[in-house]
């Protein structure tokens, strides 16, 4: 066997091994699948004490099913095969006739965690890095491996619902606390707490009675419907049909296992072949192939210094030191600072929800106004006003100062890199690193080098970004790099459209009912009316585009959006003020916004 291995030890029990050949975490896939089904009949002739199940992998159990084979399936039946396959291998591991144990460290996602459920019993570790859950409806199916018939019957219908809707993970002790595992001990004791169970066989995990009785099917309707309101303050039936297709699921079929295990495969395997599904998978396939993209193994950064305590430059510096890094924040001015760590505190407090944690975080975050931080400083990254000179004049300020092999980075938008380094002593050092606002919501992050910027210091960026939790994406430096050269058009075709006297609600509606997360008319209020009237100015030459007088006016009166209070919108409590969004939506108003989008990425 390629990908798993057994032995059986002194004391009759079988250690099966799972190691996937050349990857670097474990993914069910159709082979693995398979061979699993070999193993434990093998095992089975042996007729063991018990069975444990554990990864040899440092990354953890097992990531999930292999996406890579649901990419372009379009045949129901194919997916109904593979989805029935599966049930049935998890099945004769549920149904051995000796009890079997699951060793969950690290990832235990998706397929994984269905896996683990088939098992009598399951011990996760106590280290911090445990995720353990359901992320299915990112990719817009549901758990369909009997994951929702195992779930709901070992931690209760709400708990299971809410683990599968939310795609939250849990850590070893919350996955305790609803009864998703039977025990959980470090590592080193993995061992010791499987042979236990095995020995001593305890009973199992009994939902509570209010979770048993979300299952009654006079009560379920109930539930559904409640539920599938608070799904639709999130995302729309005709944009992300699979919670709502999970809770029809839950309704129809929840109190019969048989009922329920079919009816699964069929939703899941129709999802599976659909639009959303598929566009969905390609989108987290990209994502891993940016993931995927070559840093510097040896570039183990600690400390970053951040210039520029505005908006951008404390959101980055308090995301960095959320991510464990040592930041020191430099600004001229103690007001903006103190604004800074405020909004960091916020941060940490709603993220981290522990007060050592917040402690820790906050300690972790300087403020920095004499830039002593600079010296020892991994990364240095400039987040101030969008002005050449400035930032030119800044770098050579730091340049003298950095360690030499400390990446000096731009948080820049619009401003090519060959103008920025023009006056740097090493003008091969300087990196682009665009952040995109909000910096703790939004994913993405460019990564921007000119012909002249160093290998080295491209790799070092790399790594740096997947250190900070961000997919980076490696671009070009040109005028307004790859997003602002496609978002801003779709922007400035929305203030057309606002100057022609379309209300800015109906606008945005437009947008989201196509599927956009935000409005354009919201988003250039969110960015910074001011940032969008820079880059628009700076870009206007090659992309043909001319700045509406309605921005240049709001932004010379103050009005800069969200962050000013009023934009397009007014502000209260953070959030807009919309009017006129209540009536009908024009589809020709959505097909304006998207073939502008689309025409520039053509371009």
């Amino acid at each position: 066997m390629n990908n798993w291995h057994f032995e059986i030890d002194q004391e009759n029990i079988a250690w099966l091994h799972v190691d996937m050949q050349n990857s670097g975490a474990n993914i069910l896939s159709r082979e693995m699948l398979e061979e699993l089904d070999q193993q434990l009949l093998s095992i089975s002739q042996h007729n063991p004490a018990g069975v444990v199940i554990l990864s040899d992998k440092k990354s953890g159990f097992i990531a999930g099913a292999d996406v890579r084979a649901f990419a372009g399936m379009n045949d129901i039946h194919e997916a109904e095969q593979l989805i029935h396959q599966a049930h049935e291998i998890f099945e004769r591991l549920e149904n051995l006739t000796f009890p079997s144990v699951a060793l969950i460290h690290g990832f235990c996602l998706g397929g994984g965690l269905e896996l683990a459920l088939a098992c009598s019993y399951r011990v996760a570790s106590d280290d911090a890095d445990v995720r353990i859950g359901f992320p299915e409806t990112r990719l817009g199916i549901f758990p369909g491996f009997a994951g929702t018939v195992r779930s709901t019957a070992l931690i209760g219908h709400l708990n299971a619902l809410q683990l599968m809707l939310s795609n939250r993970n849990l850590n070893g002790r919350q996955a305790k606390k609803i009864g998703l595992v039977d025990e959980v001990a470090p590592t080193r004791q993995f061992k010791s707490a499987a042979r236990y169970l095995i020995h001593n066989r305890p009973g199992h995990h009994r939902p509570p009675l209010l979770q048993r009785l979300a299952g009654v099917s006079l009560i379920r309707s109930g539930v559904t419907a409640w539920l599938k309101r608070q799904v639709s303050k999130k995302v729309s039936l005709g944009h992300y049909p699979a919670p709502y297709a999970l809770l029809d699921h839950w309704n129809t079929s929840a109190g019969n296992p048989q009922q329920m295990a079919l009816s699964e495969q069929q939703e899941v395997a129709r999802l599976l072949t659909g639009e959303t599904a598929q566009n969905l998978i390609r989108v987290f396939l990209l994502q891993n192939r940016l993931k995927a993209q070559k840093g510097d193994p040896g570039f183990k950064p600690a400390h970053v210094h951040v210039v520029g305590g505005g908006l951008m430059g404390g959101d980055i510096a308090a995301w960095c030191s959320l991510k464990g890094f040592s930041v020191t924040l430099q600004d001229q001015s103690p007001e903006m600072l103190s604004r800074a760590i405020g909004h960091a505190h916020q941060l940490f407090s709603k993220r981290l929800r522990d007060r050592r944690k917040v402690r820790d975080a906050m300690d972790r975050l300087i403020p920095d106004h004499l830039a002593r931080g600079v010296p020892q400083a991994d990364v240095v990254i400039e987040a101030i006003y969008e002005d050449t000179e400035a930032k030119q004049a800044l770098y050579q300020q730091l340049e003298p100062r950095m360690k030499s092999d400390a990446v000096l980075a731009t948080n820049t938008s619009s401003i090519r890199l060959e103008r920025l380094a023009e006056k740097l002593q090493n003008p091969s050092r300087l990196v682009g690193l665009h952040f995109f606002n909000p910096v703790a919501r939004m994913p993405l992050l460019e990564v921007v080098a000119m012909e002249s910027t160093d290998a080295a210091v491209i790799e070092r960026a790399l790594t740096f970004s997947k250190r900070i939790s961000k997919f980076p994406l490696l671009v070009k430096s040109s005028p307004g790099f790859l997003v602002n050269r496609v978002l801003l058009p779709y922007l400035m075709e929305a203030m057309q459209l606002h100057r022609e006297g379309v209300p800015a609600a109906v606008i945005d509606k437009a947008a989201v009912e196509f599927g956009m997360p935000m409005g354009p008319i919201e988003l250039a209020d969110t960015v910074g009316l001011d940032i969008c009237k820079s880059v628009a100015e700076k870009l206007g030459d090659t992309l043909d585009i001319e700045v509406p007088e309605e921005l240049i006016s709001m932004v010379d009166s103050g009005k800069l959006g969200r962050k000013s209070g009023e934009g397009f919108y007014r502000y209260e409590k953070g959030k807009a003020l919309k009017k006129g969004g209540s009536q009908p939506v024009d589809g020709a108003l959505a097909e304006r916004l998207i073939g502008r989008l689309l025409n520039e990425t053509v371009a």
